[in-house]
């Protein structure tokens, strides 16, 4: 591997991690419910949804409540939790993989609703569960450059419209148990918001340190998850074993360039469901208990998942602790990045 493989900040800490939660508490249940007549017809389980996945529940927006207007709330949260005063923002990055439109960027409005300044650069990246991690190497690479002193980074899902329009598919007279499987990743999405404050680590003493990390890349396998609008059809099979394959390759690449997470304080994945996570677990020898699970009560929330879990995690740990986030995203793309909290 090249030098791409794996990077390294020198002076960039995480200010502050914040999400916002759809309020509407969606269980497995009621969506077996609203499938009731194919999965009767296709002699399905109603229970199988919530025993494969391991998700319990998931949440929604309530109706006028846009995911940019969530992702908006985020970012003002984490600002106020920074200390950071929105004129001091040099760049906004928005990782949301929900959008209504092809452009503007979502992150314009972002912008906008935040009371950015003019001079501060914002952009869309969009890298599938992956986004969120993406945003904050290249928002600390800015930073470690000097180009910028802050940098904002949110993501906002909404994934009722998607799972809305899924339901009536998959209860069409000429639905299949194909059919279902190839969409049953759709059934597992949430709802909800997250943002984080990213800046020089030598201005901010106290906070938490950005070390860096490892990527890596599969894009031969770009065709086993493939979403948009109308819904996400995967090869449930192909994506688990080539992206556990990825993430050991990433995982061994790290550790032969220097880094050593065989025993961190928390491991932050991306939250996607019970056997996914189990696999990795598994994969790699991560200590299962140091492992938050947060995919059975929110579903995945795409690239919010992570940050997501990383907020709720936030209390529980101390100054010293190390944390390893890692993520896999659909293309098929993984990264992991460690902070020293």
């Amino acid at each position: 591997m090249n030098g791409n493989a794996t990077f390294k900040h020198h002076n960039v800490a995480l200010l502050s991690v914040n999400s916002v939660l759809a309020p509407e508490v969606v269980s497995s249940a009621e969506f077996d419910e609203r499938l009731a007549p194919s999965l009767k017809r296709l002699r399905l389980s109603k229970k199988l949804l919530e025993r494969v996945s391991g998700v319990k529940e998931r949440r929604w927006w309530s109706d006028g409540v846009e995911f940019d207007d969530a992702a908006i709330l985020a970012g003002k949260k984490a600002l106020n939790q920074a200390g950071v005063d929105a004129s001091q923002i040099g760049l906004l990055i928005n990782t949301s993989v929900t959008r209504r439109n092809l452009e503007p960027s979502v992150a314009s409005k972002v912008h906008n609703g935040l009371g950015l300044p003019s001079s501060a650069m914002n952009f869309d990246v969009a890298n599938a569960c992956l986004g969120f991690v993406n945003g904050m190497s290249l928002a600390a690479n800015m930073i470690d450059s000097g180009q910028i002193k802050y940098a904002l980074i949110v993501a906002g899902e909404d994934s009722k419209p998607t799972q809305e329009t899924t339901f009536q598919r998959l209860n069409a007279e000429t639905s299949t148990r194909d059919d279902y499987m190839r969409e049953f990743a759709t059934l597992t999405l949430g709802s909800g918001a997250a943002a984080a404050v990213i800046g020089p680590a030598d201005a901010h003493p106290d906070a938490h340190r950005i070390l860096g990390g490892v990527s890596r890349a599969g894009t031969e396998h770009h065709e086993l998850c493939v979403g948009g609008p109308s819904g996400m059809y995967t090869d449930t099979k192909g994506l688990l074993d080539n992206g556990l394959e990825l993430v050991v390759n990433a995982w061994n690449e790290a550790h032969q360039s220097g880094w050593n997470w065989k025993s961190m304080d928390r491991y932050v994945t991306h939250q996607v469901s019970k056997s996914y996570t189990n696999a990795i677990i598994k994969a790699v020898g991560l200590v299962k208990d140091r492992v938050p699970i947060t995919f059975s009560k929110w579903g995945n929330v795409g690239p919010a998942s992570l940050p997501m879990t990383l907020s709720q995690e936030a209390d529980s740990l101390k100054k010293g602790d190390r944390v390893l986030c890692m993520g896999v995203g659909s293309g098929l793309n993984t990264a992991m990045m460690e902070i020293a909290w």
